[in-house]
């Protein structure tokens, strides 16, 4: 009876691991397109070389607008809803449509959030540790990173030489956080379970 529930949750834990790196892969690349980043980086064409399989197909069939990749989002909703279901029925739930809509929305929003958090903070690390230096990476995330942290050195320059932009991006993720994806969560399982 007990070694059911332990292969239930090595289960969830092999769907969550897969399909968060693989929509974290996919989510990276769309925001890279975004900002319109170096693509002829090596970690830009990594992750342009994983996620072309599913993306060229969806790209025949949906077209970007705006400059916006909808393939790439479809294709981010597509992985995390089923994410939610296998991961809903290894443990014996289902779910409403409308609820699965809003976690999977949720949760896409939390792992944009997660993204910004991390990569800001390796930004920092490596300014540190080597400032000035210049490594494929750091250019990437120069580019991801710079637009929210320009905004935020136009509201606070520096200080005595200190940029405290990522201090403030940092704070205002984590209130995104609590104030917008822990309540769409909410509203998602209610919708689902309630």
């Amino acid at each position: 009876m007990m070694g059911g529930s332990y292969a239930g949750n090595a289960g969830v834990f092999l769907i969550q691991t897969l399909f968060g790196l693989y929509t974290g892969a996919v989510m990276i690349r769309f925001l890279l397109a975004l900002v319109r980043a170096d693509f002829y980086n090596p970690v830009s064409q990594f992750l342009v070389k994983i996620t072309n399989p599913p993306l060229k197909p969806l790209r025949r069939i949906i077209p970007g607008v705006l400059g916006i990749d909808l393939a790439s989002v479809i294709l981010m909703l597509a992985l995390q809803a089923a994410e939610l279901m296998l991961v809903g029925a290894l443990k014996g739930v289902t779910f409403h449509l409308a609820g699965l809509a809003v976690l999977t929305v949720a949760e896409l929003l939390s792992l944009v959030v997660s993204i910004y958090f991390i990569s800001i903070l390796i930004q920092v690390v490596l300014s540190w540790i080597s400032p000035g230096g210049h490594n494929p990476a750091a250019s990437l995330l120069y580019n991801l990173n710079e637009p929210l942290l320009g905004r935020a050195r136009r509201l606070l320059p520096p200080i005595q030489g200190f940029d405290l932009s990522p201090i403030i991006v940092l704070i205002l993720l984590q209130l995104l956080t609590f104030l917008l994806v822990a309540p769409m969560r909410d509203l998602g399982r209610s919708l689902s379970f309630g």
